[in-house]
């Protein structure tokens, strides 16, 4: 019985152990945090290049749509340097509570390392943030959509 007690005691602090430790996350995205809705602008964008017809050679940094969700609306923008995506900046994301801004902080940073290493709005959705996930992948698409490749 006192095995038992042990194991189960010891199998409970390795989880928690394994559950405290954080990810590293790379400085260029430590600081991807959701936007006021006051700085986005809904089809802004700033590139130049060769246009449409170059392939997906385009350069600039594109706004996407704002997307509403259940919880509220996401929106993004993705910098593209000759079509490869260097850069995702999050505009808005749901904030109404906390519950919202946690899932947030949680779930953009790893959809942008995720869109990042992908390059493409082509990504699988985070555990637990269904919906905001799905709003950042139409809106990174959307600005994909408007960068010609």
């Amino acid at each position: 019985m006192r095995r038992a007690v042990l194991i189960t005691a010891a199998g409970s602090a390795l989880v928690v152990a394994l559950l405290a430790l954080k990810p590293h996350q790379p400085p260029a995205l430590a600081g991807v945090t959701p936007r006021p809705a006051e700085t986005a602008s809904p089809h802004a964008t700033t590139g130049s290049g060769a246009g449409p017809g170059a392939g997906g050679s385009r350069t600039g940094t594109f706004t996407g749509d704002p997307v509403d969700t259940q919880y509220g609306t996401v929106q993004v923008s993705a910098t593209l340097a000759r079509g490869r995506i260097t850069a995702i900046r999050v505009l808005r994301a749901p904030d109404s509570n906390g519950r919202d801004q946690q899932i947030a902080a949680y779930a953009l940073p790893r959809l942008t390392r995720e869109a990042l290493g992908a390059q493409s709005a082509h990504i699988d959705a985070v555990s637990g943030a269904s919906y905001t996930s799905q709003g950042y992948v139409r809106s990174l698409q959307s600005a994909l959509d408007r960068s010609g490749g």
